[in-house]
């Protein structure tokens, strides 16, 4: 059941130390490559400390306080001292466990002592997590008149590169963009010229094939002394084969063994046929109220799913926010805001919201389709039941998902409870949402969406066969065609 993508022996990920002088005459004996050596630690730690005992500046402790970080979490308290100590780290912790102050602490701790632009890179997968990872590296370094500046898609691209001419000290970006500005100005290499720190922030997803072309890229901007820091919910191929790889002894900190939800999640299914998905979702969110939601996320698998169920909730008179990428960036700011803000409650969203973003107060996630793959099943339900609160994961499950949920059960080891309702009073609503789905259709009609996605693959199309990938995109999706069907 899961991703295997093979990385390239020569991608360098990780800083690379300069080799020791070689005498001017060697023999032509080919001596056996050197064993990853790799310092791991998991979890149960020690026990709880304060951030005093992390080898923190005092400025940093009275940030801390102010934003009432009154202990360090685990992967915090492993991973902060490594960084400090100079050392590449791989930092695996779920969902709403302090994974971005762990890397921001110690990063703004050094810039603190040699400030400078461009002191550290931070890549994401998605343009509203880096803006998220943006307003946390604000709110630590608050003291420090701290520049930091976000690059992504949907935005001028002028206006970008005059930003990073200006030498900001933390650099947010996807690896889309920032390749484009890396190609389009040969001023902007020079920009990360002498850059300390590259985070990989959510770095399953960042390594994914798809992305191999832009971090080759910037990786050549980058010196070779830098720290290289990885942190993600979930363990892949890529970045086990990346750390075997890496010339450095890097610090690996695992908080949990394979894959893991929290214990305060509550996770539930329904099996229901696929003609009725909307009757049962209608018929749920109808019941926020009574089950005490203050807030829901759905997650679709496509941009058509995310738009069609927006409009078909707007005709049910049920207030909602969308968020995919055929949207503009205004509009996806806009939607992400309003839910957060609590102005909606319900906010339905591809996996582009899967990832990182830390909205306290959802309730419940609710799969109306079912991903694919283990992991994006755990970064979805990863967005409520966070910092200790509790929360609630429905599944919709159609006879087409079974091998799919049955693959997740598997990994997590557990299994997803029933979830119990009476179908005659699921399906009293039926006419009305049927009806709901025919306006909602037409709609999306007039919006011309149709033509929108067949320009949108197009261009995807035309991206990956540039990178030679489209054969690989092709046979991923037929594999993808048969783990549904069971085949």
């Amino acid at each position: 059941m899961s991703e295997v993508h093979h990385v390239d022996q020569n991608f360098s990920l990780f800083s690379r130390k300069k080799p020791s002088k070689t005498p001017p005459f060697s023999t032509t004996v080919d001596t056996p490559p050197m064993t990853k050596k790799l310092t791991k630690e998991t979890n149960p730690d020690p026990e709880s400390s304060d951030f005093s005992k992390l080898g923190l500046s005092e400025w940093v402790l009275e940030t801390c306080k102010e934003l009432r970080m009154k202990q360090p979490t685990p992967v915090q308290r492993h991973c902060i001292p490594p960084i400090l100590s100079g050392q590449d780290v791989l930092g695996l912790a779920q969902t709403g466990s302090g994974k971005t102050a762990a890397f921001a602490l110690p990063i703004l701790h050094k810039l603190a002592e040699d400030p400078y632009g461009v002191f550290a890179l931070v890549i994401t997968p998605t343009r509203e997590l880096a803006y998220q990872l943006a307003e946390q590296f604000r709110a630590f370094g608050s003291g420090l008149n701290l520049r930091c500046n976000v690059i992504v898609g949907g935005m001028n691209m002028l206006e970008q590169t005059r930003t990073l001419l200006h030498m900001p000290h933390i650099v947010i970006s996807t690896p889309g963009r920032l390749k484009v500005l890396i190609q389009d100005n040969s001023d902007v290499p020079h920009v990360f010229s002498r850059t300390k720190f590259l985070v990989l922030d959510e770095a399953d997803r960042v390594l994914d094939v798809g992305f191999e072309d832009e971090l080759r890229a910037i990786f050549q901007c980058l010196p070779k002394n830098r720290q290289t820091l990885l942190f993600s919910a979930t363990m892949t191929d890529n970045l086990q084969t990346l750390l075997e790889l890496s010339a450095n002894k890097a610090y690996f900190y695992e908080a949990y063994e394979g894959f893991k939800t929290v214990d305060s999640l509550k996770q539930q299914y329904v099996f229901i046929p696929k003609n009725v998905k909307e009757v049962y979702l209608q018929y749920i969110l109808s019941k926020l109220e009574d089950m005490h939601v203050r807030s829901a996320i759905i997650f679709v698998s496509t941009c058509r799913s995310c738009q069609m169920l927006s409009l078909l909730l707007e005709v049910l008179d049920i207030e909602a926010s969308a968020l995919h990428s055929f949207k503009s960036q205004a509009l996806r700011l806009s939607a992400l805001q309003k839910f957060k803000s609590g102005q909606v409650s319900i906010l339905i969203a591809t996996d582009v919201a899967s990832r990182g973003l830390d909205i306290p107060t959802v309730d419940l996630v609710i799969n109306y389709d079912i991903p694919r793959f283990p992991r994006d099943y755990v970064h979805r339900v990863g967005r409520t039941a966070r910092a200790g609160r509790g929360g609630l994961a429905i599944s919709f499950i159609t006879q087409n998902d079974i091998n799919l949920i049955h693959g997740i059960e598997e990994v997590l080891g557990k299994q997803l409870e029933k979830y119990e309702c009476q179908e005659k009073e699921v399906l009293a609503d039926i006419t009305k949402v049927y009806k709901a789905r025919r306006v909602a259709t037409m709609r999306m009609m007039d919006e011309g969406f149709e033509e929108k996605e067949k320009a949108r693959r197009a261009q995807k199309n035309k991206t990956l066969a540039e990178k030679g990938l489209l054969k690989k995109h092709h046979k991923r999706k037929r594999e993808r065609s048969s783990i549904e069907t069971g085949n």
